[in-house]
């Protein structure tokens, strides 16, 4: 089985190459803001945008072959999602452009890539840590896509295909929790306290409003000042986030990998709409919405592909209200639950973590499933 990782690398241009860069990036905006205008949005076909529109992109914004080959995809990838969510294909911001093995070269033994831009090939130089050099050792990728972040500065994103073992086949089942008290319980009993996280949340927040009131009252060149500031806390606030989701989803994949288990996950898809339906308090609501359950999912299915550990995904309908001792529904009250039938009682957030286990057993071996409960006959 192969994984692709996208490893980001820093572009070191010279000043020309970094004008030829967004040339280049607002070339290929153009071209595909051009393509989807021109064509059907009816059409979601790569071959038949090509078709359609080839020969102009090339002789009105100057692209390569290739790269006028690469609007075409990207036009036709981008209105298959579209139409998917059922919404409109937005403009194209001149960010990115999409580079196969023709139009990049990655070149391991001077840190260098070689990209066909506007007016020719040209070698750039980038800059990588240890752990991306590692990741890149001895690959011979033939994709990547040149993007420009909100920094201001280039950025090469390489795609590396790299081979993982087969997933967990096991009978032993992790069953994670989210919540926000806990932004992860587990059936083995270990959780992550989200006190920290909503701390942090809660001073950014503070410290957001404070500078837009002071913004509202401030000179021209205060308000400047004040956006540039909010714009970095934007990015502190997201890269602790990660980081968290990051160190909590290798602690649950090591240890389900240590000990040859599945790892059982709930699908809280739509959670956020759910929830915003009931009436709360403005900061209970920007609380909610900052929750990263999704990005942590992600972390915890890729790093699960890579180490060969299995994720499943399980409804969460009644897992934090029903007892995982006798499968009936018992009483949950803050942190603690309490089952009416069975008289089991304790943490709320350790019996919905056992009852995703179950859940999560279940689906990966439904033939020695144990999911059902006896019939009392009043």
């Amino acid at each position: 089985m192969e994984q692709t990782l996208t490893i980001v690398v820093k572009l070191e241009p010279t000043p020309e190459q970094c004008l030829k860069i967004e040339d280049t990036l607002q070339g290929f905006a153009g071209a595909c803001n051009y393509a989807n205008s021109k064509v059907d949005a009816k059409v979601t076909n790569k071959n038949t945008i090509q078709t359609l529109v080839y020969q102009e992109i090339r002789a009105l914004f100057g692209l390569s072959s290739n790269l006028a080959v690469r609007v075409c995809a990207r036009v036709a990838a981008n209105r298959k999602t579209a139409k998917l969510k059922k919404k409109p294909v937005k403009k194209f911001a001149g960010t990115s452009a999409d580079y196969d093995a023709r139009i990049f070269d990655y070149r391991e033994k001077d840190l260098t890539v070689s990209l066909t831009l506007l007016g020719g090939r040209e070698r750039i130089k980038f800059h990588a840590a240890n752990y991306q050099l590692g990741k890149l050792k001895g690959k011979k990728p033939t994709s990547a896509q040149l993007c420009k972040h909100k920094d201001g500065l280039f950025y090469i994103h390489i795609q590396v295909d790299n081979e993982t073992p087969d997933p967990t086949d096991s009978d032993q089942v992790i069953g994670v929790d989210f919540g926000r008290r806990e932004i992860a319980h587990t059936s083995t009993e270990k959780s992550w306290n989200g006190k920290q996280i909503q701390k942090v949340r809660d001073h950014f927040a503070q410290l957001r409003a404070s500078l837009q009131e002071k913004a509202s009252k401030g000179t021209r060149n205060s308000r400047r000042s004040i956006r540039r500031l909010l714009k970095r806390l934007s990015g502190s606030e997201r890269r602790f986030q990660t980081w968290l989701n990051h160190c909590i989803s290798a602690e649950i994949i090591n240890e389900a990998k240590a000990i040859n288990a599945v790892v059982a996950i709930e699908d809280l898809t739509g959670i956020r709409e759910d929830t915003n339906k009931k009436p709360r308090h403005k900061t209970e609501r920007r609380r909610s919405n900052s929750w990263a359950f999704y990005q942590l999912r992600q972390f915890l299915e890729y790093k699960g592909i890579r180490d060969g550990v299995r994720i499943v995904i399980v409804n969460p309908a009644y897992t934090s209200q029903t007892c995982h001792q006798c499968l009936h529904i018992g009483l949950r009250s803050d942190k603690k639950f309490g089952c009416t039938n069975c008289g089991w009682h304790g943490d709320a957030d350790y019996n919905g973590a056992m009852m995703i286990s179950l859940l999560g057993g279940a689906v990966s071996h439904p033939e020695s499933s144990e999911l059902s409960c006896p019939i009392q006959v009043a």
